[in-house]
């Protein structure tokens, strides 16, 4: 095992923490069929909570989204590396900062619209509340901070892609990122660099990252030259190994309904653990193959019962 116990244990009870969150999350902003009746169509009125900061999504196929997503992934990506190789650390930090802001915000409004909460200025609110965690997160470096926001970020970027797919997209979709995630990370060591880029130079890490030993055990030691001395490695799992599943769950929980979404969030979870139970230290693996067919798992269980 990769990591310890106790560490292992951590990671995937965040991991599995955020795709319920995530369920919940599509849960609130999902349509809502309505029983008044539309005297044009002749069918009821569905309602869809409205998504803040105008981020709703495009009214198309997934079918014509899927190609536009995966093009825009890969422009993304280069502009990433680019503005890494050009050092636009000040920009890149701006970046993570305005995305977890905009995310946090979606997450924390869906908790209120499934608690039926609704009052004066609570966008203005939210937002101030989100600015306040993203600044925590972003130029402050709190580990405690930076990893409860990790948990509503991701299902809160999920909010807007998961109408874009369908059974089939999320499908193809999936398969797409896990053989690129192997590239990245066996190949062209892209994630290696990427990740070392985010925490040595941008002191920020997207995804859920804990030291390899509790920091009270380093700050316990009298010695303070010898605590200096100790090297702390680090157990992280990327954010895009955490909202993938998101998606995915989405997707299902959209069509299937609760339940099945449960389902196929517990065998992503199981397959993170799986992936954790064989890894070795020193080693890096992409963790979306592993997660990707424990998805495509708990999809088959979710065909045979339901």
């Amino acid at each position: 095992m990769k990591h310890s116990i106790y560490i292992t244990a951590i990671l995937l009870v965040m991991f599995f923490i955020s795709q319920l969150i995530g369920i919940a999350m599509i849960k609130a902003y999902a349509p809502v069929v309505t029983p008044e009746i539309n005297q044009t169509t002749g069918q009821n009125i569905t309602i869809s909570p409205t998504i803040p900061y105008g981020y709703e999504p495009p009214k198309v196929e997934p079918a014509q989204a899927l190609p536009s997503i995966i093009i825009a992934m890969i422009v993304a990506i280069l502009i990433l590396f680019l503005l890494m190789k050009i050092k636009a650390n000040i920009f890149l930090r701006l970046w993570f900062f305005a995305v977890a802001v905009i995310a946090i915000g979606i997450s924390l409004n869906g908790i209120l619209l499934l608690l039926k909460i609704s009052f004066a200025y609570q966008i203005i609110i939210i937002t101030a509340l989100a600015l306040v965690l993203g600044f925590f997160k972003v130029f402050r470096r709190s580990l405690l901070i930076h990893n409860l926001t990790e948990l509503v970020i991701y299902p809160g970027i999920a909010v807007i892609l998961v109408p874009l797919f369908n059974l089939w997209a999320i499908i193809i979709f999936l398969i797409l990122i896990s053989l690129y995630d192997m590239y990245a990370v066996w190949q062209a060591k892209f994630m290696q660099k990427m990740a070392k880029f985010q925490i040595n130079h941008l002191k920020i890490f997207s995804g859920f990252f804990l030291p390899s030993i509790p920091l009270k055990d380093i700050k316990n030691i009298k010695d303070k030259s010898k605590a200096k001395k100790i090297k702390v490695s680090l157990a992280i799992l990327g954010g895009g190994d955490i909202a993938l599943p998101i998606l995915a769950e989405g997707v299902i929980f959209l069509t299937k309904g609760f339940l099945p979404a449960l389902i196929v969030s517990l065998f992503a979870t199981l397959a993170l653990f799986t992936l954790f139970l064989f890894s070795r230290k020193g080693k890096f693996y992409p963790a979306m193959p592993f997660i990707t067919a424990g998805i495509f798992l708990g999809m088959l269980v979710v065909y045979l019962l339901f």
